[in-house]
């Protein structure tokens, strides 16, 4: 008997017998209900939320997750604009079979933006660009640990290349993976690996970090080389519209062979095959232009990339431009610091105060020593502020934008930190 067709996504790569199975009785039933080459499928809720996102995927349909931090009006707003043919909770386990459809070219997942705007915009990628950015990371070693929801472009991408890696797959917290050979992590989940690695010291099968999302510091790379000597670090810089744009492995971010940038007037612009198809508006594509940027304020020297930032993350403070990722980077290093966001405070001469927003029971002593260290003073925060709990965005990332609207409003809930 031949066995089931792998889910094209993956490459062709082995899934264990169990997940495969899985896949295919979710597309079976994906089918009854209607989903078809070429159509959308909305999936609600985190059970079987892989399996389900495999199954559409065998049937050649594209998948939106449905986050279920989206207030009623962002979630009316993205299936107005992604216009699925059916919206799936969940899928019977009944067995089944389907033989794959599509090719590379065939719509694979509906990534939507972060939402700090209020609008989450829906996009479109292809098998072929999921498939080539896998090959771009290249291969990790088994298990590997996924440190975040699914729900999460980011961690997806993990979680399935992972499996196009053939590499058993694990879901838990930061913490876990030094029980993994490779983990895919954020910048706050790395800090915490490390940190937790300091104080308890223990015999690791770590030997590869994936981290992306954000900037990371110098210090806090010198940190994971000394509690992980064994395990490479490799970082990626990426935007939901372009996938990866440039990889660090040992010394600076190197574009992605086959990707090139462009930089006008400090901008970055990208012309990607890994990149998005386009936007997709009241169920139509709108295609993405040749060159498309995010607004990424960065310099290209040498072949080597640094990045300062969105655009919207530049603070004009006292006539001068902070890069608020890499106030963040240094912040985040400091112990008992679970994440920062960095934002302008208006002021009627200065234009902003640098402010940081911290997570965590960081002592203010500490961050100020790190700034004094690490920042020039023009880019050092004045205001310092704890937050219980920062605003976040669906996927999980600190909401940039509200954060800093509501700084301005004067309604942001922190308290100074003394």
């Amino acid at each position: 008997m031949t066995a089931p067709a792998v889910p094209p996504v993956l490459g062709g790569a082995p899934l264990p017998a169990g997940l495969l199975a899985r896949a295919h009785a979710a597309a079976a039933e994906l089918a009854r209900r209607g989903a078809r080459e070429g159509g959308r499928v909305a999936l609600e809720g985190t059970d079987g939320l892989l399996t389900r996102l495999l199954g559409a995927d065998l049937l050649g349909a594209a998948a939106l997750v449905v986050e279920p931090r989206w207030s009623a009006r962002e979630r009316a707003a993205v299936l107005d604009d992604a216009r699925p043919d059916l919206v799936v909770g969940t899928t019977g386990t009944e067995p089944g079979a389907v033989t794959p459809a599509g090719d590379g070219r065939t719509p694979f997942y509906l990534p939507t933006t972060s939402g700090s705007s209020g609008r989450p915009t829906v996009l479109q990628r292809s098998r072929e660009s999921w498939l080539r950015s896998f090959a771009a990371l290249g291969p990790v070693p088994g298990p590997v640990l996924i440190a975040g929801p699914l729900g999460s472009s980011l961690f997806l991408f993990g979680a399935l290349h992972a499996l196009w890696c053939g590499a058993e797959l694990r879901l838990g917290r930061a913490a876990d993976a030094r029980a993994a050979a490779a983990t895919h992590l954020v910048p706050a989940m790395l800090a915490d690996l490390v940190a937790t690695q300091e104080r308890a010291p223990a015999e690791t099968a770590l030997r590869t970090v994936v981290c992306g999302g954000a900037h990371l510091g110098d210090g806090l790379r010198a940190r994971f080389r000394k509690a992980f000597p064994e395990a490479e670090l490799v970082e990626y810089y990426g935007s939901a519209e372009h996938s990866l744009i440039a990889i660090r492995r040992r010394a600076g971010l190197r574009p992605v062979p086959g990707v090139d940038l462009d930089v006008r007037d400090g901008t970055l612009w990208v012309r990607s095959p890994l990149a998005a198809d386009g936007t997709l508006r009241a169920g139509r594509l709108e295609p993405a232009g040749e060159w498309t940027t995010v607004g990424d304020r960065v310099e290209l020297r040498d072949g080597t990339l640094t990045v300062h930032g969105r655009g919207s993350a530049v603070i004009s403070s006292g006539g001068r431009l902070v890069a608020a990722e890499q106030v963040e980077a240094v912040l985040r290093e400091v112990p008992g610091v679970d994440d920062v966001v960095v934002a302008g405070t208006p002021h009627a001469r200065l234009g902003a105060l640098v402010t940081a927003v911290v997570e965590g029971e960081p002592a203010l002593a500490a961050l100020r020593a790190a700034a004094r260290h690490a920042l020039e003073p023009g880019t050092r925060p004045r205001v310092w502020l704890r937050s219980k709990a920062l605003p976040r965005t669906a996927s999980g990332k600190p909401a940039r934008a509200v954060i800093a609207d509501e700084l301005a409003a004067g309604i942001l809930d922190a308290e100074p930190l003394r």
